[in-house]
């Protein structure tokens, strides 16, 4: 067995590892020199449980979680605590990033049985993986009003010892209430069309379902800082991109006032690294103030693409600097040499939470002089009280340049540069702190979600760049996280690629590619993404219900096979899966993709009409299927010089319900496109709507005339 040492002047410490010391997950990793015997999920681990008559104790997180942290510095590092779970328990620690399946199965038993849920997740289980107690952070005594990891662990295991009966009997009755709630909350009743067949009567309740949606996030909506509810508040950028496509539908609407107040209001806190750009996880606090400081990479790209959306609608320049600070984020500080993106970044820095990114006045004053640095503390509100723990967290909540630059005597685009300049200082030497811990493995779906973004930033600012990041990412997955048989696996660190991919990992990957596809007009883009639909469908489906599990047909046997329709931290891959069908539909014209589009969104519907508000990418879709949008053919040799004036009227304005092809002779998947001439010079565009189509075009102004009618 391997050990580690830590050498203090004279005295060494020796710690041996556990079984984890073999994994490539980080968060496995952290927690290899435990004293507490860790096994990895696996057959080993539950073979010693049944063989030892033992429960299990499983432990859920990820590398850059708080409170596990905290739980595993008071408890799992503790020899009093690991000597109970030694003796009483076998103890498994799954990452929960690595293994959504196993994440989703058990968060379900522990909001059954507590009403919430979180991370650390604990679940105490028999051999054959039922639970029979579950809750999220212990400390190892009792503390916060919350029971003692070590109460536990000594009444749990004198009971398993006097009648593991009880139980295995508790435990089953446990898992027959869940299964029985799971599969009524999924709607597995029906696969056919929650709205009927009728298309009158489809687009009337899905008229009703999108209302209802919008009166009650009005109803929860913060006017004073933007978001929904108090605190905390998270940045669910899927509402904001509903409300942006319920403004283009309704305009009399308050909609955009309050995407546009939400999305002013998370750029302007703390929650958003005002120094070395990116958004962290949630604000703790009403103003979006004090963050949870992890920052994740999903995070990013779904906010970096829904402020690339709001320049869309608005044209308002902050918007667009946000989303392109964001890239220069992601760039810099989350992408691997060979072309994947990270996972994340840490709260904790030193074991503090929140070290790195705070400031003091003096530091501020230190590092940029007396006058650039008072200016910098009045702007970003750095005082000698502070706002964090004695300490700074840079926002702009409080602040008005327009009127500071006026009490200057300075030109707003003067103070601007300034403080640009100060930010720049700043950041050099806050790289020289010590920096948070970087969850280093590349998972299929969040690089999808950031191909996405990346691709959509491209298209809209005709930034290379981005291009260039966004098609290195895909060549990464393509090369390094898919079979040759073609099967998608879930995470690469390491040079290692395991797990068979999860459905958010097609759903997400495919809508990332199709990103690619409107950006370049490469047709391999394309193809890629029908062919892993093609896999999705066969791997995910449930043909009785009409959506998709999230564990493929050829994945792990778990209790349950679970599906997801619930719009969280990200979207479902119920969800993004929809929107990818029905847009697969627009641009082959195959019947069968709206056949299953249909399926899919139906199925979602029922969980979405009684809480539409959890749904709200889900909603995305159905508002894809129920509003007009214009069909593009834009037809031209490869490498026409035309093309990206083309594409950069296309893309000025946002256009949510509409689609683009290329049509340069390569997509022999689609037939029809033959019957759309290729020119010999320049591009011909050819516009289509409401199932006609008009005279094509062949002049940029001639098409921004045609798309803006």
């Amino acid at each position: 067995m391997l050990t580690q040492h830590w050498r203090f002047t004279s005295v060494t410490i020796r710690k041996q590892a556990n079984h984890l010391i073999h994994e490539k997950s980080p968060y496995l990793l952290q927690h290899a020199y435990n004293p507490v015997n860790w096994h990895p999920w696996g057959a080993e681990a539950f073979a010693k449980a049944q063989a030892d008559n033992k429960p299990i104790f499983l432990s859920i997180g990820y590398s850059t979680c708080h409170w596990c942290h905290v739980m595993e510095r008071e408890s799992f590092e503790d020899q009093e605590v690991a000597a109970l779970l030694n003796r009483y328990f076998v103890a498994i620690k799954v990452d929960r990033e690595e293994r959504p399946d196993i994440d989703h199965i058990y968060m379900e038993f522990c909001q059954a049985l507590t009403g919430s849920g979180g991370w650390p997740l604990t679940i105490l289980m028999t051999p054959e993986k039922r639970p029979f107690f579950a809750g999220t952070y212990f400390p190892k005594t009792r503390r916060y009003g919350r029971q003692g990891l070590v109460e536990i662990l000594e009444q749990v295991g004198a009971l398993w010892a006097e009648d593991d009966r009880k139980l295995r009997e508790a435990a089953d009755e446990i898992f027959d209430a869940v299964h029985a709630h799971t599969r009524t909350k999924d709607g597995t009743t029906t696969g056919t069309s929650v709205f009927g067949q009728d298309s009158s009567g489809f687009k009337a309740e899905g008229t009703k379902l999108l209302n209802d949606a919008f009166s009650r996030l009005a109803h929860s909506f913060d006017s004073r800082y933007g978001g929904f509810g108090q605190a905390p508040k998270f940045p669910s950028p899927h509402i904001i991109g509903f409300l942006l496509r319920y403004a283009l539908s309704e305009p009399d609407s308050t909609a955009l006032t309050m995407a546009r107040k939400t999305l002013d209001g998370m750029a302007r806190g703390g929650m958003y690294d005002h120094i070395g750009f990116g958004f962290a996880r949630y604000s703790t606090d009403q103003k979006w103030l004090v963050p949870h400081f992890e920052k994740m990479l999903y995070d990013n790209a779904l906010l970096a693409y829904v402020y690339l959306e709001g320049y869309q609608l608005t044209h308002e320049e902050p918007y667009r600097r946000v989303a392109e600070e964001i890239f220069t984020y992601v760039e810099r500080d989350m992408t691997a040499p060979e072309g994947g993106f990270y996972s994340a970044e840490d709260a904790d820095s030193e074991g503090v939470e929140g070290k790195f990114y705070v400031w003091s006045p003096e530091e501020v004053l230190e590092i940029l002089g007396l006058d650039q640095g008072k200016l910098y503390c009045t702007v970003y509100d750095i005082t000698a009280g502070g706002n964090f723990e004695g300490k700074n967290i840079p926002n702009l909540i409080k602040t008005d340049l327009i009127s500071l630059a006026r009490d200057y005597g300075i030109d707003l685009n003067e103070l601007q540069a300034r403080l640009a300049q100060a930010r720049q200082t700043l950041f050099e030497a806050r790289e020289k702190r010590i920096h948070p811990h970087k969850d280093d493995k590349i998972l299929t779906s969040w690089n999808g979600l950031m191909i996405a973004a990346l691709a959509k930033g491209a298209q809209i600012l005709q930034d290379n760049r981005l291009l260039r990041l966004a098609k290195q990412a895909a060549v990464f997955i393509l090369k390094n996280l898919r079979r040759e048989d073609g099967r998608l696996l879930a995470r690469y660190r390491d040079g290692e690629a395991a797990y068979s991919a999860y459905l958010d990992d097609y759903a997400f990957f495919i809508w990332g590619l199709l990103e690619l596809y409107s950006a370049t007009g490469e047709s391999d883009y394309l193809k890629i993404a029908l062919d892993l639909q093609q896999d999705q469908d066969r791997l995910f489906r449930d043909e009785e219900q009409g959506s998709y599990y999230l564990t493929g047909a050829d994945s792990e046997e778990l209790l349950l096979r679970p599906h997801e329709a619930y719009d969280g931290a990200t979207p479902s891959g119920n969800s993004v899966s929809a929107l990818n069908l029905l847009k697969f539909a627009r641009l082959t014209g195959a019947p069968e993709w709206n056949e299953i589009a249909d399926k899919v969104l139906s199925a979602l519907m029922v969980s979405a009409a009684d809480y539409p508000t959890g749904y709200t990418a889900t909603l995305q879709a159905l508002q894809f299927s129920l509003y007009p949008g214009q069909e593009i053919v834009l037809a031209s040799r490869a490498q026409a010089q035309e093309l990206s004036s083309f594409r950069q009227t296309f893309f000025s304005d946002l256009r949510p319900y509409s689609t683009i092809l290329y049509q340069n002779g390569t997509l022999k998947e689609i037939p029809w496109l033959r019957d759309y001439p290729i020119p010999e010079d320049g591009v011909t565009a050819y516009v289509c709507e409401n199932f006609a189509c008009r005279q094509p075009v062949s002049t940029v102004a001639e098409f921004e005339t045609m798309i803006s009618q």
